[in-house]
């Protein structure tokens, strides 16, 4: 027995009980032992699990009452005085009233705006680093796969601050005064009429893609160094067509230099005495060109939803309304899961028109 109790004792081979069954119960006392001591080190290690996760969450709930503490900075990835930049710096200003801490709008152009998304993308997500971006970056995502984020997947939106339409314009020697008859007289003469954009795989560009392929006609796209150099193009006998924003088209249109003829907006706007597109000729048509804030994507949502609260209530004041009214922008204020859905499906539209339409892109 001595032998045999020795060979199978778990514990120690040199134990000398002369009886396995005093072997088995020291056994299954120890093990009773360890049993003890393990539950009482997972119940220690578990209380202090839960005092951290209480600790962590106070301390961001205080962080989130007392955000912000130091100044925000704003990118604006478009030069300074555009349309993008008036409203990110109408949007600062309301921002800086209601936290009591600077906004700082940073102008970070350069690439088609992808430089200061880009910059907004890696940078630390701690809510201190926002960013205004427009439907032309979306067009961007959708053509550019060399993109070095991915609009959907690194960023988040915080709010879709605007809507604002584009007025479809032409020269006044094209024997047109409306949709209609605009469609009509490209159809009957294919590749004689022109029109102007901003640049290849911009807004404007698929604006008039879209209202080729709808309308079922070829209006030839040529692209110039931004929107200013397209109307005296226009003028200067280069393009026939274009599409612009109100502010920048209104005094030439009311000189009788351009003819508008339509804005491209699901609804009417009190801005203009305009028909939209859709209902001019070319049912379904829509191009808005939004402007929103997002920031990065790991940025705690509790932020983003202070951000946006202050935002939306920033955009409901009587003069920004009245401010942004001017270029016939409309306040939207969206939630930021609504923001980062109309970005999927802008992103989803254009991609679309580039498979139906065979869309030759520029690289």
């Amino acid at each position: 027995m001595h032998d045999r109790a020795r060979l199978e004792c778990r514990y120690d081979a040199r134990c000398p009980r002369p009886n396995i069954s005093q072997c088995t119960a020291i056994s299954s006392i120890l093990n009773k032992e360890k049993a003890i001591k393990k539950y009482l080190v997972d119940s220690i290690a578990a209380a202090a699990c839960c005092c951290s996760m209480v600790t962590a969450y106070a301390a961001q709930t205080e962080s989130v009452a007392s955000f912000p503490t130091k100044p925000i900075r704003f990118i604006v990835p478009f030069s300074p005085g555009a349309g993008t930049d008036i409203t990110a710096r109408t949007i600062a200003q309301k921002l800086s009233e209601k936290f009591g801490q600077q906004v700082v709008a940073d102008n970070r152009t350069g690439a088609g705006g992808a430089i200061g998304v880009d910059a907004a993308a890696k940078a630390i997500p701690d809510g201190y680093t926002i960013c205004l971006i427009s439907a032309s970056n979306s067009v961007n995502s959708a053509t550019n796969s060399t993109l070095p984020y991915d609009l959907v997947k690194d960023l988040q939106g915080i709010t879709q601050a605007t809507s604002l339409f584009y007025v479809v314009y032409i020269h006044p020697s094209v024997p047109a005064k409306s949709v209609t008859e605009l469609i009509a007289y490209a159809k009957a003469n294919p590749g004689k009429l022109n029109f102007g954009s901003s640049g290849s795989n911009t807004l404007q560009h698929f604006a008039g893609e879209l209202m080729n392929h709808m309308a079922g006609v070829k209006i030839v796209h040529i692209p110039y160094k931004g929107t200013a150099a397209v109307i005296p193009a226009m003028m200067a006998g280069e393009v026939q067509v274009g599409f612009g924003s109100l502010i920048g088209t209104r005094s030439q249109m009311q000189a009788a230099r351009l003819r508008g003829i339509a804005i491209t907006a699901a609804k009417r706007s009190p801005s203009i005495d305009l028909p939209t597109l859709a209902e001019a000729g070319v049912p379904g048509y829509e191009v808005d060109q939004w402007y929103g804030v997002i920031t990065s994507a790991a940025v705690p949502q509790s932020i983003v939803k202070k951000l946006n609260a202050a935002i939306v209530e920033g955009l409901q004041q009587p003069d920004v309304v009245a401010r942004l009214a001017g270029d016939g922008s409309i306040p939207v204020g969206s939630s930021p899961a609504q923001f980062n859905a109309h970005i999927k499906s802008e992103i989803a539209k254009w991609k679309r028109l580039v498979k139906e339409a065979n869309l030759q892109l520029d690289k």
